[in-house]
């Protein structure tokens, strides 16, 4: 290989502005973690060559690719920014891996048009990578044209005495205490891996005699740690330190199987019945029907000597169209906001990318066989691993591999799921899959039942999530049933029943009845006001992001809109919205409520929220830096634009506006003073509702003095529980100790009750806590007169509310404050009234 160590000159491999390096909206690449470089902000769409050389890497997706020029430097050339997530749509390689490339030859053609719709930013980054060995001086300063000179690369002279040893094979390592439940299974792997892939250094986990590579999710569960064993981390590289530390932190936080009530799985206990099977309840319910089998895709013997390229190809084609049906699942659970299945199939997209699973597959195509047989062997090889572990949730997370193996055969094969299901089916199998499960749920399955699996198995979790009763550990018997049996699946009492009589099925379809009628009551009765027996009036109002969740939520009986989450307007585009735009969004809304009140939050970017138009500085700890108001402080433009627009709606008397991540009475006497000011340049002569958000601990504690200055208060549960516990609502291994039922919370909310009664203003909740038919009684009695609730949620709200009395609410509420913890709380809620 040519390393003749002269300087080189390296030519515009793009047409446009050029940018420095610490401007590009990436923090990664700003920080010069990847090497030093610059940026152009392309006006063509073709990248080319700006040095002979080789191409020694080429991205799978195709938007990025490193040359080695001659003299040894070795140039990275990325197109646009977080463009890996199009998956090489857009993009079309123009070189191979390998190849030899001469100065101006074109490598990508990409669309234009398309990365900036759908990424981050046009902007392309050209990176020295081995800066160590090389430094680089730009010539072009503004403007560049393809071809043009761009910048000089020259071999370094002399080196600072601090980079005296070469930081690239720096190594350091740390020891820890697993405390993932149940061990380094899929989740708590793909968090690890998510970490390690944060950093440029190479990291590995060692346990007992076996390595695996923390970007391996395979690997790391093929070590079989489990919960309270010690592991030993290594990181190797240029930012191993905080690699390290960032790992160490990772594999110390405590992931929850359970998101919710755990699931008290017993083991199956032989027979007692005569045609009843017993198991373990993986999600409660009560059904009857007609047993359907679902198998599995079993293969015909492999005939072999088949062309390694074509079976390669077949074998790409396959997974990249599993990954973007696994992309479309992970945006569906996003927008309903199902943190869960969200988990679930991410930690399936990353194993679709794990390199064990790739290379094993790959290199059983290169010894002859198909790509089918080589995909089912490259999983059965390693779900045997974690099979031969003996640890039940090991065993589980092997399902996960299997829904991989059925997905990409079926996408190899060129076939659909394709089950019919027969009306109020119960599904038995050996055992499903994940992305069986969803769709049996779409098919509107009405049970399911398998020979093996778990009570913490993904399908148990999406169950669950689904209210789809499932029973597992069934034992192999249940595949012995005959097709189209009638059956009672009672998964609450893990019981399969083979030969239930007449009596019994009617008794089951009774039950059913009566829970159905009772949520038919409620959906007749949501339009009528919430009133406790003691005739105290609960507003029951909905939390949309639109026209169309408005027009629903009318729909389904709301008394008004509790909350408008206006990002909607804000996100996924590359400018703001204007005044007129936002007027006509706002009054969108205030249209599909007929009479009804609306309460609109101004809006709540920044932080861990960012908008591309709108830069803001990376934070270390985006949730307590500029969120909400704070923003509007440092870009006071934007909330003005937004404050005219709401004052243009009409009528204006049924617009309430609310503050978001208020935290002293100035910020909220600020923008009064400016509303007003508005009110008056716009010649109104009233000025709507101007509410607060209790957001943040220090807004709970001052609620008696904004009260004072505010309309109305509305509390903000989710935020509000994580800034009281110190948690991460958003955080894995955190989220599920994020209960705004615990005791800390429901004495701020009480202070924030007491505080806005001593000037007579009313107070909301519109975070989850009020969908929550359990905490109903405890806001009541606390002094919540207001429920902002998911618009299905209105009927069953109301009726709770219509079930209790309010001055008992208020003494039983108080009562709850001197309890330990949220268990505690929701255990006596329970109690006190329980949900039927």
């Amino acid at each position: 290989m040519p390393n003749n160590n002269n300087p080189l000159t390296l030519s515009a491999p793009l047409s446009g502005p050029v940018l420095a390096l610490n401007s590009v909206p990436d923090e990664v690449f700003a920080s010069g973690a990847m090497g030093d470089g610059i940026a152009i902000d392309p006006l063509n769409d073709c990248l080319h060559a700006p040095c002979d050389g080789v191409i020694i890497h080429v991205a799978r997706t195709g938007h990025a690719l490193t040359i080695r020029a001659d003299n040894g430097a070795e140039v990275l050339m990325h197109v646009g920014i977080d463009t890996v997530e199009l998956n090489g749509e857009g993009f079309a390689l123009l070189a191979k891996d390998g190849a030899r490339v001469s100065e101006g030859q074109p490598l990508v053609q990409f669309d234009l048009d398309r990365i900036a719709r759908q990424c981050k930013s046009l902007v392309s980054l050209i990176i020295l990578t081995n800066s160590d060995r090389f430094e680089l001086q730009p010539i072009a300063s503004k403007t560049v044209k393809l071809g043009e000179s761009l910048m000089r690369i020259a071999l370094r002279t002399s080196a600072p005495v601090q980079t005296a040893v070469d930081n690239s094979v720096t190594q350091v390592s740390a020891t820890v205490r697993i405390t993932h439940r149940g061990g380094l299974h899929a989740r708590p792997a793909a968090l690890i891996r998510k970490t390690a892939q944060g950093f440029s250094s190479q990291s590995q986990l060692h346990f007992g005699d076996k390595t695996a590579a923390c970007d391996s999710l395979i690997g790391l569960m093929g070590l079989g740690i489990g919960e309270g064993d010690e592991v030993r981390v290594t990181s190797r590289g240029k930012d191993c330190e905080a690699a390290l530390q960032a790992l160490v932190a990772a594999l110390s936080v405590t992931i929850q199987e359970e998101q919710h009530a755990p699931v008290i799985a017993t083991p199956r206990r032989a027979n007692t019945e005569a045609n009843v099977l017993q198991g373990v309840c993986a999600a409660p319910g009560l059904v009857c029907g007609p047993l359907f089998r679902m198998t599995g895709i079993e293969l015909p013997q492999d005939s072999g000597n088949h062309s390694v390229d074509e079976q390669l190809q077949r074998l790409d084609a396959a997974l990249e169209q599993v990954r973007g049906e696994i992309r479309n699942t992970l945006d569906q659970a996003r927008q309903r906001k199902n943190v869960e299945e969200e988990e679930i199939f991410a930690a399936h997209l990353a194993l679709l990318e794990d390199p064990a699973l790739l290379d094993a597959a790959t290199a059983t195509i290169e010894q002859g066989s198909a790509a089918t047989h080589a995909w089912r062997d490259a999983i059965q090889a390693q779900c045997a691993v974690l099979l031969a572990l003996g640890k039940p949730l090991f065993a589980e997370r092997a399902n996960d591999l299997r829904d991989l193996q059925q997905r990409v055969l079926r996408a190899l094969l060129g076939e659909a799921w394709h089950f019919e299901l027969p009306a109020g089916a119960i599904v038995s199998a050996h055992e499903l899959t994940p992305s069986d499960l969803l769709q049996l749920s779409a098919q509107q399955a009405a049970g399911i039942c398998m020979a093996e699996g778990g009570a913490t198995s993904h399908v148990a979790i999406l169950a669950r999530g689904k209210g789809l009763p499932c029973l597992v550990a069934l034992g192999s018997e249940v595949l012995d049933v005959p097709q189209g049996q009638r059956v009672v699946l009672d998964a609450s009492n893990g019981r399969l029943e083979l030969a239930p009589s007449e009596a019994r099925h009617a008794e089951v379809h009774q039950t059913r009845e009566t829970q159905k009628q009772r949520r038919q009551q409620q959906q007749t009765q949501a339009r009528q006001p919430a009133l406790t027996t003691d005739g105290v009036t609960v507003e029951v109002a909905a939390n949309v992001a639109s026209s169309a969740e408005a027009q629903m939520a009318f729909d389904n009986g709301a008394d008004g809109v509790g909350l408008l989450r206006t990002e909607f307007l804000f996100v996924d585009r590359r400018t703001a919205p204007d005044e007129q735009e936002q007027r006509q969004a706002y009054q969108a809304v205030l249209d599909a409520m007929g009479d009804k009140s609306v309460i609109i939050r101004t809006i709540d970017v920044g932080g861990d929220k960012q908008l591309d138009y709108l830069p803001l500085p990376v934070e270390a700890n985006p949730v307590l830096g500029l969120r909400g108001i704070r923003m509007a402080q440092v870009r006071p433009e934007l909330l003005d634009q937004q404050l005219r627009a709401l004052l243009q709606v009409s009528p204006l008397a049924r617009c309430r506006i609310l503050l978001p991540m208020v935290s002293e009475v100035d910020e909220l006497l600020q923008i009064r003073q400016r509303l007003d000011e508005l009110c008056v340049e716009l010649e109104l002569t009233q000025r709507p509702e101007l509410g607060v958000m209790i957001e943040v601990p220090a807004a709970a504690l001052m609620a008696e003095q904004l009260a004072k200055h505010a309309d109305f208060l509305s509390i903000g549960t989710n935020d509000l529980s994580q800034y009281t516990l110190a948690m991460d609502r958003d955080h894995a291994g955190l989220a599920a100790r994020v209960d705004a039922l615990h005791p800390a919370l429901l004495r701020l909310i009480a202070q924030t009750c007491a505080g806005a009664a001593k000037h007579g203003r009313w107070v909301g909740v519109c975070g989850a806590l009020a969908s929550d038919p359990l905490a109903t009684p405890v806001l009541v009695g606390l002094g919540v007169s207001e429920l902002s609730v998911s618009a299905p949620q209105i009927g069953e709200i109301k009726d709770r509310v219509r079930h209790l009395d309010a001055a008992q609410c208020r003494q039983l509420s108080l009562e709850l404050l001197d309890l330990s913890s949220a268990k505690a709380v929701r255990q006596a809620c329970q109690h006190h009234w329980p949900l039927s």
